[in-house]
């Protein structure tokens, strides 16, 4: 079978994650598999065609989309499909793909997966990582309303284009799958499924956590909680700063916070005023060091914002699955990830609507609970979410 992934992000020689983690799976399986990846004019390379294992990658070169203004961001955004189609012809003449997989967000690529399905009657499966512009509309970034309204109005149209253009939508978990259903309506229910955030687990265990203590200067002799991801508005950068007060009164345990965002300012605000004790704040690191910090840590956090109506299942609990690290979340009410977490044995649900709350749950936790949670933690992973059961999830609509 001849697949096609339209990335939105940059793909990279020797990338793990939940897309070239799936890629490579449908790679090893046997299929032909293409990708399109953006490639911002930053790096002043041009469009090309790369041979990265079994997987042909074609970088397509485009207008700056990250680090940039919003201006810039939204045309370049706006032009990718354009890109995207003449990348095709030029790389892949002729190829006749069976399935197109694509994700959101954002939703501004439905017409590059039209096209496709019409010129070779492939079809498409829709990974859904986020639901927009709803999650815009729950952090006060957009409003049906007043001077936001026209921006709200075209990006609902190109949500509803995006969800049309899927012949099988896979959510993140089974709230993520209820919500899409009670608000879309006129889908087919047939077409819509669980199939959740997946990797191809790594065996973490040549990792050497007493050097990177050693090195950043964390403690022997404290609990580590560790939050290793975006420092953005979904992340409720007040409640964490909030709760790293709350937790120098009483400690709960030492919080590090590794990352990146728009978000991060605050963070760095934070710690240069009030110089916390018993946490510490690192930037983003590589695959390689991020993986040693989870090993060198107790347990994952997950936190989001309490004001989502959308129910979110952010990829980087399986990074802390992986490490066998069980995850205490702090989330809105109506996200499940925490539900699942202990409703099977590997975590601890939290609201982050108080930060007292979330800390007493960190407080509670015996070292006996963390070392079987963690355990659960990467069972769990191994049976539920890895990219194989992703894989043949979606190879059901093939071989039925």
């Amino acid at each position: 079978m001849r697949v096609l992934f339209l990335s939105q992000s940059p793909m990279e020689s020797g990338d793990t994650g939940i897309y070239t983690d799936l890629l490579r799976t449908f790679a090893e399986h046997g299929h032909s598999v293409y990708a399109l990846s953006p490639r911002e004019r930053r790096t002043g390379l041009p469009t090309e065609l790369a041979r990265v294992g079994r997987i042909n990658i074609i970088r397509v070169a485009v207008g700056n989309i990250t680090k940039t203004n919003l201006i810039e961001k939204g045309i370049s955004t706006l032009s990718i499909g354009g890109r995207y189609l003449d990348a095709l012809k030029r790389f892949a003449p002729g190829v006749d793909f069976d399935l197109v997989l694509y994700a959101t967000p954002p939703t501004t690529i439905s017409g590059v997966v039209e096209k496709v399905k019409r010129a070779t009657g492939a079809k498409a499966y829709l990974l859904l990582k986020d639901i927009f512009p709803q999650n815009a509309i729950d952090l006060g970034m957009l409003s049906r309303s007043g001077p936001k309204a026209p921006i709200y109005a075209f990006f609902k149209r190109s949500e509803r284009k995006t969800y049309q253009a899927a012949d099988w939508i896979g959510c993140m978990s089974p709230a993520n799958r209820d919500y899409l259903l009670e608000h879309e309506p006129w889908l087919d229910p047939s077409r819509v499924e669980v199939n959740p955030n997946a990797i191809i687990p790594r065996d973490l265990a040549g990792e050497d956590p007493e050097a990177f203590r050693s090195k950043y200067g964390l403690p022997y002799d404290e609990r580590i909680f560790v939050y290793g991801g975006n420092l953005g508005k979904p992340q409720a950068i007040d409640f964490f700063i909030e709760a790293l007060r709350e937790n120098e009164k009483d400690p709960a345990g030492f919080f590090l916070i590794a990352g990146s965002g728009t978000e991060r300012l605050l963070l760095e605000a934070y710690f240069e005023q009030e110089a916390p004790a018993h946490a510490k704040l690192l930037g983003s690191l590589g695959r390689s060091e991020y993986d040693t910090m989870l090993c060198a840590c107790d347990v994952g956090l997950v936190v989001l914002d309490h004001r989502f109506t959308i129910p979110n299942f952010p990829s980087r609990v399986l990074s802390y699955m992986q490490a066998g690290l069980p995850v205490v979340t702090a989330t809105d009410e109506v996200c499940d990830m925490g539900r699942i977490a202990e409703a099977n044995g590997f975590g601890v649900a939290g609201s982050s609507a108080s930060a007292e709350s979330f800390l007493e749950k960190c407080r509670a936790l015996t070292n006996e609970q963390i070392d079987d949670m963690g355990k659960r933690s990467r069972l769990y992973l191994e049976e539920n979410y890895t990219s194989e059961i992703s894989y043949e999830l979606i190879m059901e609509h093939f071989n039925g």
